[in-house]
């Protein structure tokens, strides 16, 4: 990686100015009385808080100087730097830093964002109000094959509940694939994100540069990674950095609103105002941040869900393989035009839709490749997961697996049983036929 001459002398700057720190105001040893006051050895007097703060004070503007660095190499040495902006806390401070640097106006770092369809109502509101703020225009992606802001498509397309279906695979259509487009569409070779170690104990040894787990491993830009959430609200606070309207109601980070809750879940801390109201230290101990994400949610394994896929690599592979493939007796339809011509062709058939992540899907392949050795009639199999609109009119389908039988006049008459073997399958075949 090339290093500009320009960075390599703000990076000297900001080295020195960091590890120099000012002398503390000679405020702060002014007479003073009460339980803020300390007296030193040689009987001098300072504020407690006023030094407290600007100890604080010193600590944020060395991590701005950090941050400001780390964007300072993403941008100038990068050619497609991307940030993909949640618009958490973390994420609201790192707009900031890019408005300030210039790169959002310059181009020089774009922003992206994925819409899951399942965010709070707020979240895109206020994606609105921070392009209009910084001047610039994020590019959303959200599920394949659905127009963005389409809810209605997308439930007809992969249905309404698939995140109760299966998590994982909810979690890569709605997320990991158009993050990942989104970052191969705008030719990323720097993704810059607002993870940091102290969100938890899977992030606790992020550092400022790694190679992400995607991409064949591109670049990744932590440029909060050393932060607090403390530090994070403290910066917002200081200066009146735009941040979501939900802390306001008691929510420290903002994900999908099927499974975020406000922490404490009554609602009493709340960020309002750029203060804090209530007990702050429920948001800002260790791994707080994210306690109220993911909530009711498990990964396969059993284990709670803290993380959506994004990050982690393999996460775009929610199954192993497809089912019935090449060698099957059971005959794979391929595209919708294909079903309707097995519906129209006059001959008797079955068919299944069916789901490859679906567990009861795989539960029954080898009973059915079975039945479609003694059938005595064709037997097929059709992937209806990204196609339920389709799957529900044509095919009598709700979940998956749904067998249907075709009769010769292309009625398809569902099986409604939850015996899956070759017996009960013939059964039904002939009874309807």
């Amino acid at each position: 990686m090339k290093y500009t001459l320009a960075a390599a002398v703000v990076y000297c700057a900001t080295f020195a100015s960091a590890f120099v720190p000012n002398a503390p105001s000679k405020a702060a040893f002014a007479p003073a009385v009460g339980s803020n006051a300390l007296r030193m050895a040689d009987d001098k007097v300072f504020d407690q808080e006023q030094f407290i703060q600007e100890t604080k004070d010193m600590r944020l503007k060395h991590l701005e100087e950090q941050a400001m660095y780390a964007l300072k190499i993403s941008c100038e040495n990068y050619d497609g730097a991307v940030f993909p902006n949640a618009m958490i806390a973390g994420d609201c401070v790192i707009t900031h830093l890019l408005d300030r640097l210039g790169y959002l106006k310059d181009g020089k770092a774009k922003i992206m964002c994925v819409d899951t369809f399942h965010l709070f109502p707020e979240t895109m509101e206020f994606l609105k109000e921070i392009e209009a703020h910084y001047g610039f225009k994020a590019e959303v992606f959200c599920a394949d094959g659905v127009p963005v802001g389409d809810k209605d498509a997308y439930d007809a397309k992969y249905g309404a509940d698939l995140w109760k279906e299966n998590i994982d695979e909810y979690d890569r259509v709605c997320k990991v694939e158009p993050f990942q487009r989104g970052l191969k569409t705008l030719n990323t070779n720097c993704m810059i994100n607002g993870r940091t170690r102290w969100q938890g104990m899977e992030r606790a040894w992020i550092d400022t540069f790694e190679n992400a787990p995607i991409g064949g491993g591109l670049a990744k830009c932590n440029p909060i990674a050393y932060w607090t959430l403390e530090d994070t609200f403290d910066y917002i606070a200081k200066y009146n950095v735009p941040h979501h309207p939900l802390h306001a109601k008691g929510y420290p980070s903002i994900g999908d609103a099927k499974d975020t809750i406000p922490i404490p879940e009554d609602g009493s801390t709340k960020f309002v105002d750029f203060k804090f109201e209530g007990d702050k230290t429920a948001w800002l101990d260790y791994a707080q941040e994210r306690k109220g994400r993911f909530v009711g949610l498990v990964n396969a394994d059993g284990s709670t869900k803290s993380e959506c896929g994004i990050h982690v690599s393999g996460a775009e592979k929610t199954w192993d393989r497809d089912l019935w493939e090449d060698g099957s007796a059971v005959k794979k339809i391929d595209s919708t035009e294909d079903a309707l011509e097995v519906k129209k062709s006059g001959k008797p058939s079955v068919v299944v839709v069916y789901a490859p992540w679906c567990q009861y899907s795989i539960a029954m392949e080898e009973e059915y490749e079975n039945f479609a050795k003694e059938a005595g009639v064709e037997v097929f199999s059709f992937r209806g997961d990204e196609v339920r609109d389709f799957v529900t009119d044509e095919f009598n389908t709700k979940s998956f697996p749904t067998v249907n039988v075709i009769k010769a006049d292309g009625t398809a008459v569902k099986y409604d049983s939850e015996d899956r073997t070759v017996d009960a399958f013939k059964k039904f075949v002939e009874e309807t036929i």
